[in-house]
């Protein structure tokens, strides 16, 4: 399929120093574009600028949104001079306990996701393609899981009713709704922006964000962290859904789909295989032997195996043919994930 020429761009990232938009961010910078991403607060958009030391303001640049689940939280960051064309929105709702599941988790994530859209379309008329990030967490039904091949083609079909029965029920339905009223805008405002979402499920990967100790790690990663503390050394816990994908795959996919003309109107399963727990150790046990040790083995392993009832396939030929995807390995990303968290951990 051939594909849209990338040309320098004007790119509002949003969320910047989370765990993919990291990673976005030095995609951006080192494909050549002009880039500002929020934050929350101006001590990240400096942690941010010391990771890029050489990167001129030009090229990088900040604007403060405190807290995106404000309706107006995008009005003034969407405007630019030069103007934006292209919106990346990973930043999602921050929660740190979750007691009404209602006005903790769906309100705020709907509002986050069509406040950027509305203020886009009312002051940033330049902006031609909004790439959101959405979740496997929008696209699986649990009760359907051994037999199923899931695709773009599937949604989760919560209801409101059964987001209110728990936190769990409460983040997959956040998801989901808010990645709905994205394309519900669009269909029915009509902005000059066409839209893509990227739905990935477990993302594991190397940490380029800008932790001061293991205890602020995302939550994908932090099973690969218990495993390098002995925590999982009893029992290895579950794996929970069996896909995963690396962040460094995530984020290119986010890039690609904000300029491939064939990516306009489409959702993209980021997928690169099927996982287990089980497997993450032992591949932590091949490469790393100094933490043998700390993991577990034998009968410990079992639990972390993949479930004997048969888990879901998956279908991700349309990020591999639209957006020429090559999915790196399990073992390659386990293996830099682990590197990377040595490191913060040596700090």
């Amino acid at each position: 399929m051939a594909r849209t020429r990338e040309k320098r761009a004007r790119i509002l990232l949003t969320g910047g120093s989370g765990f993919i938009a990291a990673h976005v961010l030095d995609y951006l910078l080192a494909r050549g574009h002009s880039v500002v991403t929020t934050v929350r607060s101006q001590q990240k958009a400096e942690w941010i600028k010391s990771a890029h030391p050489d990167t001129s303001k030009d090229n990088l640049d900040f604007a403060i949104v405190e807290d995106i689940s404000r309706p107006d939280a995008f009005d003034e960051a969407v405007i630019s001079d030069p103007p934006f064309e292209v919106v990346i929105h990973t930043a999602s709702p921050f929660h740190y306990n979750v007691t009404d599941v209602k006005k903790d988790l769906l309100d705020p994530a709907v509002i986050g996701t069509t406040g950027i859209l509305k203020a886009i379309k009312k002051s940033a008329p330049s902006v031609r393609r909004v790439v959101i990030t959405s979740s496997f967490a929008a696209i699986i039904d649990p009760k359907k899981l051994a037999g199923k091949t899931y695709s773009e083609a599937d949604w989760n079909p919560i209801t409101e009713a059964e987001a209110l029965e728990n936190p769990n029920n409460g983040y997959r339905a956040s998801k989901t709704f808010a990645e709905r009223a994205a394309w519900d805008f669009v269909e029915k405002e009509n902005p000059n922006f066409t839209l893509a979402s990227c739905n990935p499920p477990l993302v594991l990967g190397p940490i380029v964000h800008y932790l001061n100790s293991l205890d602020a790690l995302n939550t994908s990663n932090q099973r690969i962290r218990n495993f390098m503390t002995g925590a999982a050394k009893e029992e290895c816990p579950p794996s929970g859904v069996n896909f995963f994908v690396d962040v460094r795959d995530v984020a290119l996919s986010h890039v690609l789909a904000a300029f491939q003309g064939e990516a306009a109107g489409k959702r993209f399963f980021i997928v690169a295989d099927k996982f287990s727990n089980k497997q993450i150790a032992e591949i932590m046990s091949e490469k790393f032997p100094h933490l043998r040790d700390l993991l577990p083995t034998g009968n410990a392993l079992k639990s972390g195996d993949f479930p004997a009832t048969g888990t879901p396939d998956f279908d991700n030929t349309r990020s591999v043919e639209v957006l020429g995807i090559k999915y790196r390995s399990l073992t390659e990303s386990v293996v830099d994930t682990v590197k990377s968290l040595q490191a913060v951990d040596q700090k």
